[in-house]
């Protein structure tokens, strides 16, 4: 059965130990934020990376980040769609002034040629340049629900993520599994309707474009969109081309509205952000919900997914999953009342480090996509659980929350 993302609703939420590994001690921090140059907006999802080394994470809603690393941390690099890349030098704390990328060629030259042709020929090039040598990632994940503006419930993880080669097959057994983490669930009885994501880190593997094409990329799914060429864009240095893909045919499942940014010398997908089709609301329905009560109304509004995927090796002729974000906003009632509620689930994962050996993960260590993080998480207790990992940092909004909920 084909699912873009899945959710259950009505679950209690219950809390169990969960078992921990070492990590490798990463003594050396550098803070910082990071803004718009021109604005002084501060810039979520910039990804800040360790020159040299495989630490990375990415901005918080409010632009800043914390990096870690076993050594001392010299310089660190900010690269983020339409703005300049940038090397920083490493001090406490860092204040990073990103500027906007200026395209300089004729704009003729840059957009011109058939958008459909752009994408099939980096879709057949997929083998080859997403994932060609199986790899093992460490990762941060984090899932959030809101009710109405309020946080009800905050989960975290580290997570191992384990890629097979890509040669080609529609079924791989890419798998992930938790090292670490940690919950937070609102008390109020109010709150006890409450969402649960099913999939935790796994989610960002059953959501891979490129590494499962059926999804949006294969040939004959492609078929069913309309194929736009937008204004091309920059990616820390890269001139991407930026396609829009629009569903102009109907399916027995919802399309997406997607958009998909192609680097346009080394034809190697960079960043794909895709919206599922909520015109057919039983669709939808359908794609989303897993289970609810019978007397439970459910209403999806928006589900998307955005996935960014960086540049490696000497050439750059490969790309690797760096950071994944999943967006659900729907609504709720009970039957005979009057005003429905509306929830915001967010799931959001970043690749922190690349272990040296892609050591496949031991079957009973291994997350299922029927698992759910809920289960398996220790409540939010050690101030310092994060100590020896690269996290996202914390938004105001969210600490606030996470200070409520604590109570």
């Amino acid at each position: 059965m084909r699912r873009f993302l899945i959710i259950i609703s009505l679950l209690f939420v219950t809390l169990a130990s969960w078992g921990q590994t070492d990590s490798v001690r990463l003594g050396y921090v550098v803070r910082g934020i990071v803004r718009d140059a021109q604005t002084g907006r501060a810039l979520e999802s910039v990804h800040v990376s360790v020159p040299g080394r495989n630490y990375a994470s990415v901005t918080n809603a409010d632009g800043e980040f914390i990096l870690k690393s076993d050594r001392r941390i010299d310089a660190v690099l900010c690269t983020f769609v339409g703005y300049k890349s940038q090397w920083v030098a490493a001090s406490e704390y860092i204040k990073v002034k990103l500027v906007r990328e200026s395209i300089e060629l004729q704009e003729a030259s840059i957009i011109s040629g058939d958008p459909m042709a752009i994408v099939l020929a980096a879709a057949s090039r997929l083998k080859e340049t997403y994932c060609p040598e199986p790899e093992l990632l460490e990762c941060f994940y984090r899932e959030t629900v809101q009710k109405r503006n309020r946080y009800t419930y905050v989960a975290e993880a580290v997570a191992r993520l384990y890629r097979e080669k890509n040669d080609g097959r529609f079924f791989y057994n890419d798998v992930s599994a938790v090292e670490k983490s940690r919950l937070l669930v609102s008390q109020r009885k109010k709150d006890t309707l409450s969402v649960k994501t099913q999939g935790g880190p796994q989610m960002a593997l059953n959501c891979d474009f490129l590494k499962i094409p059926a999804l949006l990329l294969a040939e004959d799914e492609l078929a069913l969109y309309r194929f736009d060429m937008e204004l091309p864009a920059y990616i820390g240095d890269r001139l991407q081309f930026v396609i829009k893909l629009t569903p102009n045919r109907d399916a027995e499942y919802p399309l997406y509205f997607a958009k998909l940014y192609i680097d346009r010398e080394r034809l190697t997908f960079t960043r794909i952000e895709a919206s599922l089709d909520m015109r057919d609301r039983a669709k939808a329905i359908h794609a989303i919900l897993v289970s609810k009560p019978l007397s439970l109304r459910f209403f999806p509004e928006e589900a998307t997914v955005v996935l960014n995927y960086r540049p490696v090796g000497e050439d750059g002729e490969r790309v690797r999953l760096e950071y994944f974000r999943s967006t659900i906003r729907f609504a709720c009632d009970w039957k005979k009342r009057l005003f429905k509620t509306r929830y915001t689930a967010v799931n959001e994962l970043v690749v922190t480090d690349v272990r040296p050996e892609a050591i496949p993960i031991p079957r009973k260590e291994r997350f299922r996509s029927s698992d759910y993080l809920n289960d398996k998480a220790q409540e939010f207790q050690d101030p310092d659980f994060w100590a020896d990992y690269n996290i996202i940092e914390p938004s105001e909004s969210l600490e606030h929350a996470i200070g409520r909920l604590r109570k």
